[in-house]
């Protein structure tokens, strides 16, 4: 979920929004021959190209002629066409059409924000626009880009409105990751020396979880490779990144308190502190995980103690020994460990594919799992009942930091005694386990699911078993938040309990495509993963004009 700041309440608020209005107001009334940027066709209004190119020859449409006598005497005023709609990705939910020059980035002209917590989203906007950060400023001039949180405090946080109007942009939220997202769209709209339209953008997202999952521990990814997607990600209004860094191939982030099982290649902690304040300033929360008790292969590589054996002395891959106190301990440790590092809401814990569940008779194959869990929960528990209990407990590690669980969905299991927390979020991915179900087995229990569905979501390295690459094609066109599984959606009355979705990339064979390779496989993909989590209606665009714009806007 997205990081937002607290603001302070300031008490000369009122009063300084007051005198900004009535600043706007008078500068309005005085006009906009101000050396203005025209709409569409880029030419400075008043120019010679922009008269010749207006539909009433220099006049405003209706009006009486104008002489063109040599100054003092004012020159033509410039009729302008309605304006359209801007193209975006993902596309804004709302534009009221008005006429005017828009507006245009230039050398000189100004960010200036009402409130200090806006600093961050200025003064990045001005550096990307070419524009100067003016600060906290009451005065208006022509030209200004105006960031303003507003006392809306009953608005989607991540929402915002844009004003573009004699020749100034007011971008305004209740909070300022919804400011953020209205300078994404400004950006977008002048890019490559367009024009942001005259008009008001009224916009919000569908879906408060809009996310990309990296697996790093299989493939190691450079620090500047993430923070290169985490630039990307911001400007499309994703809000989350997930890492998984922990898994039978290597564990990629240093560790003080376990430095035995990190690989040779591994993110440093100041690497990572770097990758999060940037995520943050995007409005990205970092969510990681340690994938346990399957998945555990680098630790158990360090520690052979842990290895989970079988009644006949077999050793399932990456499974540690649950009913070891020592196995708790060391995961426990990293979680502890690692907490402070990522400060974001949201901690995933894994939980798929415990391979001591995947065989026909658990209790036989692993007398020890067994004895464990009728002893922790009675004679009539099962290994399952075991696996549940040891994914509450990390739960309850990981919430005494504060974050909200996440576990994949085949990390709950039916039947058992011992039930899930009913805080821990299911992250849906696929119906291929044994004993697979339904999402709507978890949505009728009142969880909440985020959508990770493999069938459109998942961009597996070396296209393994029945995976291929994914195409921003089809999900544009086949793809909601509510297709969860497959390509059936379910019921609407579970949108409040589907909390958006995440494009994941999982690197089973690491060599099968270079860092840039993977980066521009994904491209598309995410643009159209974010489009349908933005909004999930049918859009206005076809997958062609979609593309041709997204080529368009780099």
């Amino acid at each position: 979920m997205s990081q937002h700041r607290k603001r302070p309440e300031k008490q000369t608020r009122g009063q300084t929004r007051g005198l900004i209005a009535g600043a706007v107001a008078v500068t309005v009334a005085a006009g906009v021959g101000l050396g203005l940027w025209a709409g569409n066709d880029g030419a400075p209004a008043g120019s010679a190209q922009s008269q010749a190119q207006s539909p009433s020859g220099g006049r405003p449409e209706g009006s009486a002629a104008h002489s063109r006598t040599p100054s003092p005497t004012p020159s033509p005023t410039r009729s302008y066409p309605l304006s359209t709609t801007p193209r975006t990705i993902p596309s804004v939910r709302a534009h009221t059409p008005a006429r005017g020059p828009g507006w245009r980035p230039a050398a000189g002209l100004r960010v200036v924000v009402n409130d200090t917590d806006l600093a961050d989203e200025g003064r990045l906007l001005a550096g990307e626009l070419g524009l100067t950060y003016a600060g906290q400023k009451d005065d208006v001039r022509a030209g200004d880009v105006r960031l303003t949180l507003n006392d809306d405090e009953g608005a989607d946080p991540e929402s915002y409105g844009m004003t573009v109007r004699g020749g100034r942009v007011v971008i305004s939220g209740a909070d300022d990751a919804g400011v953020f997202y209205g300078t994404r769209t400004l950006k977008q709209e002048v890019h490559g020396g367009g024009t942001a339209p005259e008009g008001v953008v009224r916009d919000e997202p569908a879906e408060p979880v809009r996310g990309f999952f990296l697996d790093i521990a299989r493939k190691p990814f450079t620090a500047g490779w993430i923070e290169d997607r985490v630039r990307e990600l911001g400007d499309l209004k994703f809000n989350r990144l997930q890492l998984h860094f922990s898994d039978d191939q290597g564990f990629r982030i240093e560790s003080d308190s376990h430095p035995e099982i990190v690989s040779r290649t591994h993110l440093t902690k100041a690497q990572v502190r770097r990758i999060v304040a940037l995520a943050a300033q995007r409005h990205i929360a970092v969510v990681p995980e340690i994938d346990s008790p399957g998945h555990l292969g680098a630790v158990i590589a360090a520690h052979p103690e842990l290895q989970l054996r079988s009644a006949a002395g077999s050793a399932p891959q990456g499974a540690v020994d649950i009913s070891e106190p020592a196995s708790a301990k060391i995961v426990d440790d990293l979680l502890n460990e690692y907490a402070p590092l990522f400060p974001g809401a949201d901690w995933h814990l894994g939980g798929d594919e415990y391979r001591a569940l995947t065989v026909s008779s658990p209790a036989t194959t692993y007398p020890q799992l067994a004895t464990a869990a009728r002893k922790a929960y009675g004679p009539g528990a099962t290994v399952a009942d075991l696996t549940t209990g040891w994914l509450n407990a990390r739960a309850d590690t990981v919430r005494g930091h504060g974050k909200t669980p996440e576990a994949w969905n085949d990390g709950f299991f039916r039947d058992t005694s011992v039930r899930p927390a009913a805080d821990i979020r299911v992250a849906y991915w696929t119906g291929k386990e044994i004993g697979a179900r339904q999402p709507v087995a978890y949505l009728s229990a009142g969880r909440k699911v985020v959508n990770f569905n493999d069938e459109f979501l998942y961009y597996v390295l070396g296209e393994p078993q029945t995976f291929v690459y994914p195409t921003g094609r089809r999900i544009y066109e086949q793809w909601t938040p509510r297709v969860v599984r497959g390509t059936t959606a379910v019921s609407s009355k579970y949108d409040a309990q589907i909390l958006g979705g995440s494009f994941a990339v999982w690197c089973d064979f690491p060599n099968a495509q270079t860092q840039d390779q993977v980066a521009a496989g994904i491209r598309m993909p995410l643009r159209a993963t974010v489009q349908k989590l933005w909004d999930p209606e049918k859009p206005a665009l076809t997958w062609t004009q979609f593309k041709a714009l997204g080529d368009r806007l780099g």
